[in-house]
Parts: structure tokens; C-alpha cells; sequence
């Protein structure tokens, strides 16, 4: 009887705890960390705030490395910023996750200036600044300037930094979920699911939402079932890289270690196949694997923290067995619908951003330029023709018809196949 007794005890405490998993994959969490901070000596581009929330989330750290990136960030990415601002650049998302990094090295956010038309104000001010813009566009056509991405990471910034969120900004939010708002073409859209979660999540906890709290509850509910509903059998939901935000609004929002666990079992099977080879995407997976979400950051101390985690040299392994020749055909769609194709032999194992630049250098008439992100590079013109997001369009990739979940730095073309690359709307 005692024995039965035990054993109803153990199952009510594991099934009354918020997502968590056992501590026997310590060791495997501490290797992606590593992974993680090596990535800052290979990164490209500017320093990517999102890594250094991940490290810092971490429980552990290499602390002169860590305020290496601070300062990176605080001059590279910070001057980048002044830039877009200057120019009115609507860039809420990243301002937001500027702002959320900084916070978790617990970093004075009052002494952050940019200076726009020859006022010098606060980051928190030109953030809420940020916000009204995106707000009132709402208002005016029934979208953000940006997306219901970045408007959550802007109102999941405001508040982990203690600001009191404007009701008329956390209220469209709400009503979004309400609307289902939350798509990227005919698709949910788990990302801004998630952070959407994890912001009204945060506006709840501080407590001054308190006249339209049931909506506000609602519209958490609601969140909740669409990540839970987008559940796939493997544990995935969505897809392999929205699984991340997704398990660390589950544990913002309390979810129980049943709702997680097959979720968090998908991501290290991933992550040992080296699917999270993207350092934005490990960024994402690695607070989720510690139990840990952006709402944590609101909490963070800074002190005694383990200074204990150092990074070994990786020797670069060649298969030259890789090399062999793939024939890869391109076809290119316009915003009109005039179809082009293309034919051109790529050593396997080439991501798809070679395989682009060699057909590009065959002067077959195909031409494409691109862009940097904190995901890494995206088509912006293919063959002379834009797709902006100011316009509401984008570049689709598909592989025999399949939509890459992976940017073109990361797909690789392991096999003949045809990609599709087509101007799309959303």
C-alpha cells in the first residue's frame, strides 16, 4: 500500500511541474551551448541578438565571450539600428530583440540613446514609439506595418523591461488572436503563435490588464489549444524550426511535462542530426531544451552565475564522396505567372545559395541578388524582379514541390530535384 502511495506521489508531482524533462541530458544541453557560442567566431553578418539571449537563458556561460558579443552589439547592431531609424525604417522586431538582449545581461536600458532629427531619446522610447506606428497602422488597414511577429517581440520587449504596456497596443494583439490573424498564407503561423503567447503571457503576470482580463484569458487560451492542435506525431509543432518558440511559450503559459515532452524529445533528436546547424534556430531550441523562456529574462539577476563553459576546436572533416556532380533544375515564377527554367550540375551537398551563384555564373540569363537576416541570407530580386515586404510579397522556395522550412544558406542539395522560386503574396 505504501509502495502504491510512492508511486501516485511521484506521477502527481512529474505531472504537476510546467514543462520539464529529467536532468539526464545535461550533458547533451551543454554541447548545443557549446555549439552556440562557437558560432560566434563563424557568424556573419552582424551579431545576432537572439544568440546572445540563448547564452545568457543558459546556465552556463563563458562570460568573457559573452561580453565580447554585448559590446558587438551594443556598437555594430546598435549603429545599424540608428541607421534604419534615421531613415524610418519600421524595425520594431528588431529593436525589440536589441532590447531583450540587452536585458538579459541585465544591461541599464536608460542609458541607450539613438538619435533621430537631432533628438536624442531612449531605445524603451523609440520602441513605444515603435509600437504606436505599428498600432495606429492597424487601426488604419487592419495590419501591422511589419507583422504580428515583431509587434508581439515589441510588446514582449516593453514588458519584460517593466513598462507598463499600453491597453490600446496589448488589445490589438488580443483581438488578432481573436480574428486569427496569425497566418503566413493559407498556414497558421506557430512562430507568432508562439510569441504571441509569451507576450499577452507577460502582460497577464504584470497584472495591469485587468479591464478586458477574461478577453485577455481568452485570447491565451486560445494560443494554447492552436500550439497544442499543431502537434505533430513526432512530437514537432509546426515544423522543426517553430518547435522551439513554441515549447517556450507552452512554458511561459504553464503547460504540463505531458504537453511537452514529446516535443522536447523531437528537438534533440533533431538537434543530434544537426538540423539546428542555423545559429538563429539553435538560439531558439536551446532555452526551450533548459526549461526556460524570453519571459525568464524579466526575472535575471546576473549574479554568481557559472563562468565554467569553454569551447574546443572543431577539425572540419571532407567527404570527397560528397563532391560528386547533382543536376538541379530551377524554375523561376514571376508576380505575373511567366515561368522560367534552368539547368545546372552542382557538387552534392552544396547549400542552395552555391548552387544559385553557379547557375548565376553560367550567364544563362538567370540573376538574383540578396539580403542579410538574423536567419541568414533571402532572395530579394530574382531576375530583375523585387519582392518586398513592403509590398506584401516574398520569394517562395519549394523542392519538388515542398516548401523549404530552411533558407537558402541552409539547404543543402543532397539529390536531383527541382526548385521552385516563385513571387508570392501574403
Amino acid at each position: 500500500m505504501l509502495s502504491l502511495v510512492i508511486i501516485l506521489s511521484l506521477l502527481a508531482f512529474a505531472f504537476g511541474k510546467p514543462c520539464a524533462t529529467e536532468g539526464l541530458n545535461s550533458e547533451f544541453h551543454l554541447s548545443l551551448n557549446k555549439n552556440l557560442l562557437r558560432s560566434l567566431e563563424t557568424q556573419e553578418g552582424l551579431p545576432n541578438p537572439s544568440v546572445h539571449l540563448a547564452l545568457r537563458l543558459s546556465d552556463y556561460h563563458n562570460l568573457p565571450k559573452e561580453s565580447e558579443h554585448l559590446n558587438s552589439l551594443k556598437n555594430r547592431l546598435h549603429n545599424d539600428i540608428q541607421s534604419s531609424l534615421s531613415n524610418s525604417k519600421p524595425i520594431v522586431g528588431l529593436l525589440a530583440l536589441y532590447t531583450l538582449a540587452l536585458k538579459s545581461s541585465c544591461y541599464d536600458l536608460n542609458t541607450v540613446t539613438f538619435t533621430v532629427s537631432e533628438m536624442s531619446e531612449t531605445l524603451l522610447t523609440h520602441l513605444k514609439k515603435q509600437m504606436d506606428d505599428e498600432k495606429d497602422n492597424i487601426a488604419f488597414s487592419h495590419r501591422p506595418l511589419t507583422n504580428y511577429y515583431q509587434y508581439s517581440l515589441g510588446v514582449l520587449a516593453l514588458c519584460v523591461s517593466g513598462i507598463r504596456v499600453n491597453n490600446h497596443v496589448s488589445n490589438k494583439l488580443i483581438k488578432a488572436v481573436e480574428m486569427e490573424h496569425f497566418k503566413h498564407g493559407d498556414s497558421e503561423s506557430i512562430d507568432t503563435n508562439a510569441m504571441a503567447g509569451m507576450a499577452l503571457q507577460c502582460v497577464k503576470d504584470a497584472g495591469s490588464h485587468v479591464q478586458n482580463a477574461a478577453e485577455l484569458d481568452t485570447a491565451l487560451s486560445h494560443i494554447k489549444q492552436k500550439l497544442l492542435a499543431s502537434r505533430r506525431a513526432d512530437g514537432h509543432i509546426g515544423n522543426e524550426f517553430s518547435t522551439g518558440l513554441a515549447v517556450q511559450a507552452l512554458t511561459a503559459m504553464g503547460s504540463r511535462v505531458a504537453e511537452c515532452a514529446a516535443s522536447m524529445e523531437a528537438m534533440r533528436t533533431d538537434a543530434r542530426s544537426n538540423t539546428y546547424s542555423n545559429p538563429m534556430a539553435l538560439s531558439q531550441i536551446l532555452p526551450a531544451l533548459q526549461q526556460k523562456s524570453y519571459l525568464t529574462i524579466k526575472s535575471k539577476e546576473c549574479l554568481n552565475e557559472d563562468d565554467t563553459l569553454g569551447v574546443e576546436a572543431i577539425v572540419p572533416v571532407v567527404d570527397l564522396a560528397s563532391m560528386s556532380p547533382v543536376t538541379l533544375m530551377v524554375e523561376v515564377v514571376a508576380s505575373s505567372g511567366a515561368a522560367a527554367v534552368y539547368s545546372v550540375d552542382v557538387p552534392k551537398g552544396d547549400s542552395l545559395l552555391d548552387a544559385l551563384e553557379i547557375l548565376k555564373g553560367k550567364n544563362v540569363g538567370f540573376t538574383f541578388e540578396k539580403e542579410s537576416s538574423l536567419w541568414g541570407n533571402f532572395l530579394s530580386v530574382v531576375n530583375g524582379e523585387q519582392a518586398r515586404q513592403s509590398d506584401r510579397r516574398y520569394w517562395h522556395l519549394s523542392s519538388d514541390g515542398t516548401a523549404l522550412i530552411q533558407g537558402i544558406n541552409d539547404f543543402k542539395i543532397e539529390a536531383v530535384q527541382k526548385i521552385t522560386i516563385k513571387n508570392t503574396s501574403y
